[in-house]
């Protein structure tokens, strides 16, 4: 069997979960959020182009959200983690919009490459700043400014061989100590910076002197109060059988040459990780590309994909929810029974 590039860092992990979880999950709630790491300036275009990019998503993403309820009748909700290399107000304007009538939030997306602890911490905590207080966006959570977090290029505590698009290998200590309420830079595709723990929420304990600190953690478990430097919470990852001769990768990307289906759905629905009869289930894509923002705002690829997951669900017996990842973060305290 021929499997997806760097299948052997994530592979072992897979065999472990699925043979842990090969029980259907009973009928429960289903947790969904999209996490979009959106970049209107992808490829460095000029200002209009990237401001036309914003535009398509303030026009159309309410008209997407406005066709579809979960179960408790809540529309769709979209995380935007915005690049902090590539701040504009008016853009992250257009955000907050879409933010205050509930369909959207926005968290924080970086690239950086070397530059160093200071660097890291001064361009973090600007822009922390800028978002709650020029902005209104962000929240407050025991006294503290919290945020959820994507790296850049999925390089995240330092974790490519080569040692780019990042430096830091305590770069974990620097997230809990700025207000990281939880990572959602997993999985992976394709790349070697995908942890081996998959398929699983779990709480990371950083060792500042070791790359890839992430590759193992504790577990969230119903009723086991765990803890832990960073939570972090990935997307499916896994095998897809169908479609091709060979296994094709499954990693919850939502992007134009690959759509939701219904076996996409069930696929979502096995991999995703679990607490109690509680089901995560985090997708992501690059929604800012025209290559994406088209099909998805105006072919239908969002509104079939929610059509397919809430049928999914009530087929199965599911209860759905629609979040952000922030609450997504709060329904996994909840599933936990952490207070």
């Amino acid at each position: 069997m021929i499997l997806p590039r760097y299948a052997d860092i994530w592979f072992p992990g897979y065999l472990r979960n699925r043979i842990e979880n090969r029980a259907p999950a009973p009928p429960g709630r289903v947790w969904l959020a999209i996490a979009d790491h959106w970049e209107p300036y992808w490829l460095k275009p000029t200002d209009e182009v990237a401001a036309e990019r914003v535009g398509v998503w303030a026009k159309h993403w309410p008209a997407v959200a406005a066709r579809h309820t979960d179960s408790i009748g809540r529309p769709p909700q979209y995380t935007f983690y915005y690049p902090q290399e590539e701040y504009r107000p008016a853009f992250l304007d257009a955000l907050a919009v879409m933010t205050r009538n509930g369909i959207a939030d926005v968290d924080v997306h970086i690239h950086h490459d070397g530059e160093g602890e200071q660097n890291f911490l001064d361009r973090m905590s600007g822009f922390i700043e800028t978002l709650t207080r020029r902005h209104g966006l962000l929240r407050q959570h025991n006294g503290k400014t919290v945020f959820g977090f994507i790296h850049g290029n999925w390089a995240l505590a330092n974790t490519r061989p080569d040692g780019r698009y990042c430096g830091l290998d305590n770069e974990i200590t620097l997230l809990r100590d700025l207000g990281c309420y939880a990572d959602f830079t997993m999985p992976a595709p394709g790349s070697p910076t995908q942890a081996r723990l998959v398929n699983t929420i779990y709480w990371v304990t950083d060792d500042p002197l070791r790359r890839r600190c992430f590759d193992r953690g504790v577990p969230v478990r119903p009723g086991v109060r765990g803890g832990g430097d960073l939570l972090m919470i990935p997307g499916p990852i896994g095998l897809r059988w169908r479609e091709r001769l060979k296994p094709r990768l499954e990693s919850g990307e939502i992007a134009h040459q690959d759509w939701a289906t219904p076996y996409r759905v069930r696929r979502w629905l096995d991999l995703a990780p679990r607490i109690g009869n509680n089901i995560f289930i985090k997708l992501f894509t690059h929604g800012a590309q025209e290559r994406n923002s088209k099909p998805l705002l105006l072919d239908g690829a969002l509104d079939q994909l929610f059509d397919l997951v809430s049928a999914a669900c009530r087929r199965d017996g599911h209860e759905l929810r629609y979040v952000s990842t922030w609450e997504m973060r709060q329904a996994v305290d909840a599933a936990a029974g952490v207070n």
